[in-house]
């Protein structure tokens, strides 16, 4: 296998679609270090599991000796990707996205070479475009070609209110590949208008057109819909390892594939071995501890994941109640608080619909004893540990 053969299929592992793909290929035959970027809107604190789907990637083409461009949007963050939305994204302040940014430089590195990345932001040539810049840019599509987008059609014949400004994401998202002069951009494949807009847009500039490298979203805990902090299905890449085991851990045995073909690191090879093993037999939950280790060692140490492993045997496995845990201080109010409200506040559930859920698998408990009343109202003052599921606790004082 010559080798642009075989960094194409290292950069196939886990890839939904390559657009197109025989300009890839002539972009890899000229051996030629090209230049990789992702972009990432800084809209929350911290990144999370899903997040590292397209940085393994931009690891791979570093890997290949390529330079990767980790681009911070904190100018089009302060627009709101619209992407997937039948509602206007509530853009963030300045202050907010740039106190993001902050975190996400400290995290990428937990993935990529820190010598090798090039850390960007694309305020750098959108505050220089100016106004009349902007107007130009936006002179370069027409409404019809906006309304092509999925997610805006969607939403212009179900009468949802579109704003102005969203249409201006994809143009700067599109605007950002022409600034660096890319030769590959990567995105989920909810990004594929504003991929694409970016060839248009080097198209327009006399610039070479970018390939696009689409990967898929990576499914939250629920194994449902994306990974998401508003859903609380998420692992992020700061929690704790043991937050990060228990995690792991509560994913179904199906799921389990996906996180190990677009998350982890070994080479398919040994992936395929771990599937044998569990079709000759073996017990799924053998071959998912070491998914969950290898997570944590990546985002922490190799002794924090044997240290997070030993912890689960002797909570979970052995039904002890963890000593490390959230500690909160709830108000029972005049009328007290139903079971379901205090679930929700404690974070232990994502919503009260959630709470009777689990109430009814019989995965609530309090100290220990199995909740069975849905609607059970608390109104004694005092400490109890609650508990849902085998991984959340919460020791909590009602006042």
């Amino acid at each position: 296998m010559s080798d642009w053969q075989t960094a194409l299929a290292e950069i196939k592992r886990g890839t939904d679609e390559i657009l197109p793909e025989d300009e890839l290929i002539e972009k890899l035959k000229s051996g030629k270090p090209l230049t990789v970027k992702a972009g990432f809107d800084p809209t929350a604190p911290d990144l999370h599991l899903g997040h590292t789907v397209l940085i393994n990637k931009l690891r791979t083409f570093q890997q290949l000796g390529h330079n990767v461009v980790f681009l911070i949007g904190d100018f089009t963050g302060l627009i709101g990707d619209p992407t997937g939305k039948n509602v206007t994204r509530k853009p963030l302040s300045k202050d907010q996205v740039l106190e993001n940014a902050k975190t996400y430089q400290e995290q990428v590195f937990k993935i990529l070479d820190p010598e090798k990345t090039e850390i960007r932001f694309n305020s750098e040539w959108m505050d220089k475009l100016g106004a009349d810049g902007m107007i130009k840019l936006a002179a370069s599509q027409t409404v019809a070609r906006m309304l092509e987008r999925d997610d805006f059609k969607k939403r212009y014949t179900t009468g949802q209110p579109i704003a102005i400004h969203e249409f201006l994401y994809p143009l700067v998202q599109g605007w950002d590949s022409v600034a660096l002069e890319s030769d590959v951009e990567l995105g989920g494949t909810d990004q594929r208008f504003n991929l694409l807009m970016g060839r248009e847009l080097q198209k327009e500039q006399g610039q070479s057109q970018q390939a696009i490298v689409m990967v898929p979203l990576l499914e939250g805990l629920d194994g449902v819909q994306k990974m998401s902090k508003s859903l609380n299905n998420y692992i992020g890449i700061t929690d704790t390892p043991n937050e990060m085991f228990g995690k792991v851990m509560s994913i179904s045995d199906e799921l389990m594939w996906r996180y190990y073909d677009l998350v982890s690191f070994l080479p398919l090879d040994e992936i395929a071995a771990l599937k044998a093993r569990v079709e000759g037999g073996e017990n799924p939950r053998d071959i998912k501890i070491l998914l969950a280790k290898e997570i944590i060692a990546r985002f922490h140490d190799d002794d924090a994941a044997e240290k997070a492993h030993q912890d689960f045997i002797q909570r979970f496995q052995k039904n002890a109640i963890p000593d490390d845990m959230p500690e909160l201080d709830i108000e029972l109010g005049e009328e007290g608080i139903a079971i379901g409200n205090l679930l929700k506040q404690a974070s232990l559930v994502a919503s009260t619909s959630d709470a009777m859920r689990m109430i009814k698998q019989g995965a609530v408990k309090i100290d220990g004893e199995k909740v069975e009343d849905t609607r059970l109202l608390l109104n004694q003052a005092g400490e109890n540990v609650y508990q849902v599921g085998k991984r959340k606790f919460a020791r909590i004082t009602l006042k």
